[in-house]
């Protein structure tokens, strides 16, 4: 059962990589924390550059819209 568990974790990594290498990249730095609750970024996320919100917050501001 663990092997099947790894193998699941290793793949929804795997496709998280591949998502943000073709997430649209931003020229501006990213912050460190969310403006909205001060709940920290990610690294992998930082990455992608102009962020500012959480990953919470972020669905927060795309489900308003």
């Amino acid at each position: 059962m663990a092997d099947d568990i790894d193998r699941a974790n290793d793949i929804a990594q795997e496709s998280l990589e591949r998502s943000l290498a073709k997430a649209k990249r931003f020229n501006a730095p990213s912050r460190t924390d969310c403006i909205e609750c001060d709940a920290p970024i990610p690294e992998q996320r930082r990455r992608l550059g102009g962020v500012t919100h959480c990953i919470d917050c972020q669905t927060v501001q795309e489900r308003k819209r």
